[in-house]
């Protein structure tokens, strides 16, 4: 049994020993967040910088097996809530970006509303769910840019088939209040700003620089395949961020940012496994 299935057995067979983990990590957490050394990004401003570094956006209402329709609509809910606190925030010199700082706990008396959730393997319903989809566009567009990823958790389980997929298997995280976080730091001398908005279809967002970097940046995936191990079925890939000279387009640095190895849950409508 691995790692991770004897984590879910526990987790269902003693839910309280689940919960009061939790609450350790959640205190943990709490407790590294007062590092003065750490300087966190909580300036927001409504006037975007001029030279954009990256643009996105990522469909809103997507088809997630036999999910309920309306728990997508109410992520929509809940994104528009979470944006109020990361739109237009700026990442000076020396700051770090953390997702939690900025938009705290997701509670009902905060407007949150039941999205879905992953949790142990599973699909789950839980106040404020959804917000994977804020936390997937942010770390998309840091990718672009010389930021450092200082956290990022990937998901242990590919649940649903692509559907629309338009940027690399992998490029998500998964974000949980608020240990399982995502962090990003600035080690340059500019400043970065994350605009971000819900349209009626779409949620789309953009990075922006005060002044024009020195090189793009590329996301690369490598080694993508389904493979099967101990009667299981996996997805992997590697993501690499590329940095791409502006003048000949060649490629002047290429760093591994992460390595994906997730177990593939979605089958086919014959009960076999899908991608196989």
């Amino acid at each position: 049994m691995g790692l991770v299935d004897m984590k879910q057995r526990i987790g269902k067979r003693f839910p309280f020993l689940y919960g009061l983990r939790v609450k350790q990590l959640m205190l943990q957490r709490s407790i590294l967040n007062l590092n003065p050394k750490i300087k966190y990004a909580y300036v927001r401003s409504p006037q975007p910088f001029t030279y954009i570094a990256k643009k996105h956006k990522s469909i809103l209402r997507r088809v997630l097996g036999n999910t309920d329709p309306i728990l997508q609509e109410n992520k929509i809910v809940n994104l528009k809530i979470a944006l109020r606190y990361v739109d237009g925030i700026v990442i000076h010199p020396g700051e770090t970006f953390s997702i939690w700082k900025l938009i705290g706990v997701t509670s009902k008396e905060k407007g949150y509303i039941e999205g879905l959730m992953l949790s142990h393997g599973e699909v789950r319903v839980g106040t404020g769910g959804g917000l994977c989809q804020l936390a997937n566009m942010l770390y998309w567009l840091a990718l672009h840019t010389p930021l450092v990823i200082k956290e990022r958790h990937h998901h242990s389980f590919d649940l649903f088939p692509d559907d629309r997929r338009v940027i690399p298997f992998g490029t998500g995280t998964s974000v949980f209040y608020n240990y399982v976080d995502l962090q990003f730091y600035n080690p340059t001398e500019n400043r970065f700003q994350f605009h971000l908005e819900v349209t009626e279809a779409y949620l789309e967002g953009s990075i922006s620089c005060d002044n024009e970097l020195t090189y793009d940046y590329r996301v690369k995936e490598k080694n993508h395949s389904f493979y099967e191990t101990s009667n299981k079925w996996y997805r992997g890939n590697e993501i690499w961020r590329q940095k791409v000279n502006k003048h000949d387009d060649s490629i002047v640095d290429e760093e591994l940012v992460n390595v994906n190895h997730a177990e593939v849950k979605y089958m086919k409508s014959n009960g076999t496994q899908e991608n196989e």
